[in-house]
């Protein structure tokens, strides 16, 4: 046999000259809980190694990521549903300790990149990410509301912005908006093929934001369609998203390489806490071996397409880099 792939295959050090694909701390972003009060560290009964920070327990957690290389997070919100309301109010309140949150974290860690979420489910009675009606979600009405999270979001200091909501529009709205109030500069992340999908379980535990009655089905995307995420990409780059994320990852890396091969914006992917905690789980039972999966998965994330990756293995995954 002339051709023997073995070859580049029979030591570490050539294993490593041939590597076709990288993954690397600086591919990924750190999702964070963020509760009210202080010196609370609450870890997420589904999601092992998980918790959720008051702020001062969250600029420790931060710190330390800072000093394993991570330097993008994702702050959640957790309210309280005394807090909630069907208009999603405390979104854009500037007194709410969210808002006051972002402040201080850009206060104290200027050279983070701080992301943020946009849709009204952690702040709404409904649980819905976009403004109810008689039982249906409504599109244009809802656009106003993460408007105004948008806009309190940026002047909080937040990088990028991601609307996770998938109404119709919101990005266009969004980038208009921003650039009439001077935040030319904040970028947005859009969560532009995010599917309705039994993975977000855990993440829902972790902010109490189920929705309170139905689905998300008439917004979110159905998991049988592919064709579908190019033309929501499509509107998404044409309204002036400066990344294209697809959500979850692991049961749609197809989309991501579609993304990947057919738009010249970075590919980002959200690999969720249902897929998370499944590998924890199977960890715990002894099962697989969880570091070797974690590293599997978030390169096979990399390999398909994405650019940027946001995990909960971020710091296990930058701990053993180190």
């Amino acid at each position: 046999m002339q051709r023997r792939p073995r070859r580049n295959r029979k030591s570490a050090a050539i294993r490593e000259m041939v590597e076709e694909t990288s993954l690397s701390v600086k591919d990924l972003i750190y999702p964070l809980f963020l509760v009210d009060g202080s010196h609370r560290k609450i870890e997420v009964n589904s999601m092992p190694g998980i918790f959720r920070f008051s702020i001062d327990t969250m600029l420790s957690e931060i710190e330390s990521c800072l000093k394993l290389g991570i330097k993008g997070f994702d702050v959640f919100p957790a309210y309280p549903e005394s807090l909630k309301d069907p208009i999603a109010f405390e979104s854009y309140n500037p007194d709410t300790f969210y808002l006051k949150a972002l402040r201080e974290i850009k206060k104290q860690f200027p050279e983070v990149c701080l992301m943020s979420d946009v849709a009204m489910d952690p702040y709404s009675s409904d649980g819905h990410d976009g403004l109810v009606k008689n039982g249906k979600i409504l599109n244009d009405e809802t656009l106003v509301i993460l408007g105004r999270m948008s806009l309190a979001q940026a002047d909080a200091g937040v990088d990028i912005l991601g609307p996770s909501d998938m109404m119709d529009g919101r990005v266009g709205f969004i980038r208009d908006l921003l650039d009439e109030n001077g935040f030319t500069e904040t970028s947005i992340m859009s969560y532009t093929a995010k599917y309705a999908s039994a993975f977000y379980g855990p993440f829902r535990d972790a902010l109490d934001s189920a929705p309170k009655f139905g689905d998300k089905k008439t917004y979110q995307m159905n998991p049988a369609n592919i064709q579908e995420a190019l033309i929501e990409a499509d509107l998404d780059m044409n309204e002036g998203a400066d990344f294209l994320m697809v959500k979850p990852a692991l049961s749609y890396l197809d989309v991501i390489r579609l993304l990947h091969d057919n738009y010249p914006l970075p590919i980002a992917a959200y690999n969720v806490s249902g897929e998370y905690s499944m590998i924890k789980a199977a960890s715990e039972k002894g099962w697989i071996d969880g570091e070797r999966a974690m590293q599997e998965v978030l390169l096979s994330i990399k390999r398909a397409g994405a650019k940027v990756i946001l995990t909960y293995f971020a710091k296990e995954f930058a701990s053993l880099e180190k």
